[in-house]
């Protein structure tokens, strides 16, 4: 069974593929700048779509001698490869073809052909990006949509959202300028939806790799998460005082937990084992992504 993330994507693929294939034959045919840049804008989305499953593909490989802790950083990177891409493929070409579109004008010719390309995206984008936010809500939980950006592990959502939403945006703009391109006779409104186009591409990618930054540098567990292992771990009779709760997200679905705690005097050998086997399976059972627990015995001493 496809996973909610997998069934996202490969939506989001097909669509984009299609789309893509149908863009570039209306942009050779009308000669627009602007429908070229929404070809690049579908093609750069293929990719990244291609790319993401291949992260989640990599994310599930098992731990190993080299890599103790599994492959799941792997959809990290591939999401910051994601946003790179996006801003140097898909924003860095349309904006170069709408500045050449500027200089040396090309005649836009036969504009229903684009009307009707754009239509027929625009449903497959819709269709694409409703999945998109469906999958979203779900995952969100009692977040808002920007809290839920900035707090989710899984990016592989949130980017196919925000590229479907990117790419709806931009065949409005590719919609108007060529509208006006047609009705004023001038390729200057043609040239400009495609540098805005560009502009709105490289405003995603940006948005994109900030989010996905601290996921690949290493971010702890949200605060809810964090602080419900605080309690538990207080809530023993034998810690005399939790130091500290280090968590990191090595994948979607894999929290490393360190805790730093001060048990009771006196208190044996076997007490101590006991403790922390009861710790573990607690977690464990409250938290399902955390995977692994180290359990450091500090003394705690006031600064």
């Amino acid at each position: 069974m496809l996973t909610s993330s997998r069934k996202v994507i490969y939506i989001a693929l097909v669509g984009n593929s299609l789309i893509a294939m149908t863009k570039v034959l209306a942009a050779f045919m009308t000669g627009s700048s602007a429908m070229l840049s929404e070809a690049i804008h579908s093609a750069a989305d293929t990719g990244n779509e291609i790319l993401l499953l291949y992260g989640l593909r990599r994310a599930k490989m098992p731990a190993d001698k080299e890599f103790s802790f599994g492959h799941g950083k792997e959809i990290y990177f591939w999401s910051f490869v994601v946003a790179i891409l996006l801003f140097a493929g898909g924003a860095g070409l349309s904006l170069y073809k709408g500045i050449d579109q500027l200089i040396s004008p090309v005649p836009v010719r036969h504009s229903w052909v684009n009307y009707s390309v754009i239509g027929l995206a625009l449903i497959f984008e819709g269709i694409s990006w409703y999945f998109a936010l469906k999958a979203f809500d779900r995952s969100k939980g009692t977040w808002g949509y920007i809290q839920a950006v900035r707090r989710s592990k899984d990016p592989s959502i949130f980017i196919v959202l925000l590229e479907d939403s990117a790419a709806i945006i931009g065949l409005f703009v590719a919609l108007i300028g060529i509208l006006l391109s047609h009705i004023t006779g001038s390729t200057v409104y043609d040239a400009s939806a495609s540098v805005i186009i560009g502009l709105i591409l490289a405003g995603t990618a940006i948005l994109l790799a900030s989010e996905t930054k601290g996921l690949l540098i290493g971010e702890s567990a949200n605060n809810e998460v964090v602080q419900g292992i605080r309690e538990i771990a207080c809530s023993s009779n034998e810690i005399k005082h939790v130091n500290e709760v280090l968590t990191i997200h090595m994948g979607p679905d894999f929290i490393l937990v360190n805790i730093s705690v001060d048990f009771v005097d006196p208190i044996l050998a076997t007490g101590v084992e006991a403790t922390v086997a009861g710790l573990d399976r607690a977690i464990k059972r409250a938290y399902p992504q955390v995977q692994r627990i180290f359990i450091e015995v500090e003394t705690w001493r006031t600064k």
